[in-house]
């Protein structure tokens, strides 16, 4: 099985890349389309130029390896996809041949963490537009599309990493809750400015505490991110400790 694990920044995506990463029967990639959203859309992020240079920047060549099997030879293949990394134009076809979950996290968790990454992110920078419009199009071509909340998978881990496995049709495996620190072979050149806090943990972090306060700016784009947010979560795998935000 190829999984689509389509998530924004600052949304638990590395840890539970790790988590994947950790069974021995899947293989990860870590977000495949990185370099080519940088070449299309001209983007500044930090370490543009390494990513560019160890990436590939030609989407379709990307998408043929994302149907293909694994590259390690494992059963399964994991992707760690960044929503706003699909561009308008990049083709879509390979979306039949994979599986599709959708990782999220409240708006004012994201942009607060991001935040300290990327100086006054905007709504097209997190991922939550796009998150929901790859959902709709998922659905409406009648391939199921799971949907994780990362709130959740840090109240009861087991729970729902058990969960989300039974909906995608594999067995669980309790090595997903636990990692090495130091990261994970797979992890992208980026990873240096990225991963600091993932890099030191070796497990899932407990449940989250109240929602942080944010600038005037950064409130601005979490109430604009908050409705697809919101569409997404009403189709969320349940939590037995479920308190929606």
């Amino acid at each position: 099985m190829n999984i689509a694990m389509w998530s924004g920044p600052r949304n638990l995506s590395t840890a539970l890349m790790y988590s994947f990463g950790a069974r021995h029967d899947f293989d990860v990639w870590d977000e495949p389309f990185y370099a080519a959203y940088l070449a299309q859309s001209g983007r500044a992020h930090p370490m543009r130029d390494a990513i560019l240079a160890a990436g590939e920047a030609d989407p379709a060549l990307v998408a043929r390896r994302c149907m293909a099997p694994a590259p390690g030879g494992q059963k399964n293949f994991y992707q760690k996809h960044m929503s706003q990394h699909m561009l308008p134009g990049i083709d879509r076809d390979w979306f039949a041949a994979v599986a599709h979950v959708f990782l999220i996290r409240h708006p004012a968790r994201v942009l607060a963490s991001f935040d300290r990454k990327l100086e006054r992110p905007g709504l097209e920078d997190i991922g939550f537009r796009q998150q929901e419009e790859i959902f709709d199009q998922v659905c409406a071509e009648g391939a199921p599309a799971i949907v994780i909340d990362s709130a959740d998978i840090r109240r009861a881990p087991g729970t729902m990493l058990t969960r989300l496995c039974a909906a995608l049709g594999i067995a669980y495996d309790p090595a997903m809750l636990h990692w090495p620190a130091g990261g994970h072979a797979r992890d992208g050149v980026w990873a240096p400015h990225w991963y600091d806090a993932v890099h030191r943990s070796t497990g899932f972090a407990g449940p989250e505490g109240p929602l942080p306060a944010l600038s005037d700016q950064l409130q601005t784009v979490s109430e604009a991110a908050l409705p697809h947010y919101r569409a997404l979560r009403a189709h969320a795998l349940p939590c037995p400790q479920e308190a929606p935000e």
